[in-house]
């Protein structure tokens, strides 16, 4: 009887014990959950805040270089057609009228593609606008500044100009990504000619450059990632969640292969 009392004894403890632990265990707990879900959210914030911060600059890249694009066309193609019009009227000599018409012709036909060079040059003022287009219109308006260098034969598929989705955050750093290959192409690549591929497939962006320029060691780079501006390619690309693919080799091009979800 007594073996039986102290077992009652100890189950009573026990489960008094239990009792009291209880709450402590659900206070605990509580405090726990509170504070990770505390840093959750400030995680949160804080990769949105670095988000917001690379994107920020990422536009401030885009509005410069657009900038830079808008100063050399200026320059180089306005400026000199807006110069022959000046020579063309100050040579016409209004007593031969024969010449002076076709002077006067010629000088009309230089302002309109004047105009015409000044109308694109409206639309890259509005890069952003450009994106919110959609990133297929992006592409074929740096690809079409490109083209009238005529550097590189260009040869180009780009799919994404039908796209149905947009997302403009995305496209702005899909277009610097684009102009950062670009320029690492015109500065190390000595290349001639430059393919650009773009397609959508299966809620995936797709954008694939190749060139045939003088390539480079892969594996000597892939550890630094310096140079040639591959740094910041990757960089961008960690930013979207893509995924990039790096083919070279010395005296036999390069091709970059770039997997983006999307939208």
């Amino acid at each position: 009887m007594q073996d039986q009392t102290t077992q009652i004894t100890i189950l009573v403890i026990i489960s008094t014990t239990i009792f009291l632990l209880m709450p402590i265990f659900l206070v605990f707990y509580i405090k726990i959950s509170i504070k990770y879900r505390k840093n959750h959210v400030l995680e949160k914030t804080a990769m949105k805040q670095k988000f917001d911060a690379e994107l920020l600059k990422t536009q401030l890249e885009v509005q410069e270089q657009t900038m830079q694009s808008i100063a050399t066309e200026l320059h180089d193609n306005v400026g000199q057609l807006l110069s022959l019009t000046t020579l063309t009227l100050n040579s016409i000599d209004l007593n031969n009228t024969e010449k002076a018409g076709k002077k006067i012709d010629n000088s009309l036909g230089l302002v309109n593609n004047s105009i015409k060079e000044l109308r694109e040059l409206a639309k890259l003022l509005h890069g952003e606008q450009i994106v919110q287009n959609g990133i297929g219109h992006a592409i074929e308006q740096e690809l079409n500044w490109l083209n009238k260098a005529g550097v590189h034969q260009l040869i180009v598929s780009n799919n994404l100009i039908d796209l149905n989705y947009t997302s403009p955050d995305k496209d702005l750093i899909i277009l610097r990504l684009l102009q950062e290959i670009i320029n690492n192409i015109i500065k190390h690549a000595k290349a001639s000619v430059i393919e650009v591929e773009g397609y959508f497939k299966e809620n995936t962006l797709y954008l694939n450059v190749k060139e045939n320029g003088v390539g480079f060691d892969v594996e000597e780079t892939r550890g630094r990632r310096t140079g040639m501006g591959l740094n910041s390619i990757y960089k961008r690309i960690e930013m979207i969640n893509g995924k990039l693919a790096l083919n070279s080799s010395p005296n036999h091009g390069t091709t970059i292969l770039i997997e983006i979800p999307y939208p």
